[in-house]
């Protein structure tokens, strides 16, 4: 038996559908973009803020959007349980070839944890809302 009421279950099951649909129609406008094919891309990207706005519209409503605090809280908490156990029980249960893609994920979510840890720290420090740098630059 779930630990979640039936409800809650059901909002996290749609949101990871929308969510997991909005990043595959921008998987299919960057191809789209590659091909040659603007107009196609620009609607694949249209559909995509669409169901992103479905997916944050479910996250509200199962009461997983509660501010800043707990927000980062729980993303710093998200990556980390990516990092350190989703990704490499992922990648023990895998081929060489696909291990090799998780482990870039894996490089990539390190910076994500860095970020969301600096962001936390600036948070707390600006006693506000905080700067917008170059992300990028980590």
């Amino acid at each position: 038996m779930s630990r979640i009421p039936r409800f809650q279950e059901h909002l996290k099951t749609g949101f990871t559908a929308e969510a997991a649909s909005a990043a595959r129609f921008r998987a299919y406008a960057e191809r789209a973009s590659q091909d040659g094919l603007k107009n196609l891309a620009e609607r694949w990207l249209r559909l995509a803020a669409e169901k992103d706005r479905l997916a944050i519209d479910l996250l509200v409503a199962a009461e997983q959007v509660r501010g800043s605090d707990s927000d980062l809280g729980s993303a710093i908490a998200e990556e980390r349980y990516e990092n350190d156990v989703l990704y490499p029980k992922m990648k023990r249960d895998v081929d060489a070839a696909t291990g090799a893609a998780f482990d870039a994920v894996v490089a990539a979510q390190r910076q994500h944890v860095e970020v969301l840890d600096r962001l936390r720290r600036e948070h707390v420090a600006a006693h506000g809302d905080v700067h917008l740098p170059d992300e990028t630059a980590a």
